[in-house]
């Protein structure tokens, strides 16, 4: 067996996405008020405005899930060679991009929009490596 596993480029997209999503999980947990409070003013000009506490906690919620899956997923490479679950938390960073993206859209971030599309591309990249 490799050193990472019979899928060195899955894993390493994996341990990108984690260190991604399972960071920003945990910073939102840390420091939950300054989040909400850098989000409201983000989206104080969107229709999201009266939202951000919820929409903040279900991305953190969804962020945290993908991450533990993923986490999973890349034990269950190295052991079986199962790639289910990797391929699941990769899909759910996915979709979670998307509502990132939907939201930076809605308040006219198109600069921040834009940067998702690079952790957009890779989660496709691994979602591809994974169901091929």
């Amino acid at each position: 067996m490799n050193f990472l596993s019979n899928y060195p480029a899955e894993v390493l997209i994996l341990f990108f996405l984690i260190v991604t999503f399972i960071q920003s999980g945990i910073d939102k947990l840390l420091d939950w008020k300054g989040n909400v409070a850098f989000i409201t003013e983000h989206f104080k000009n969107s229709p999201l405005k009266n939202s951000v506490p919820l929409l903040l906690g279900i991305i953190l919620i969804i962020e945290i899930i993908a991450g533990i899956l993923m986490v999973i997923g890349v034990y269950q490479l190295y052991t079986s060679e199962a790639k289910e679950i990797a391929s699941f938390g990769i899909e759910l960073s996915a979709i979670t991009l998307i509502f990132l993206l939907i939201g930076q859209r809605l308040a006219k971030d198109y600069a921040g929009a834009m940067s998702l599309a690079v952790y957009f591309i890779i989660s496709i990249l691994g979602v591809y490596l994974l169901n091929s």
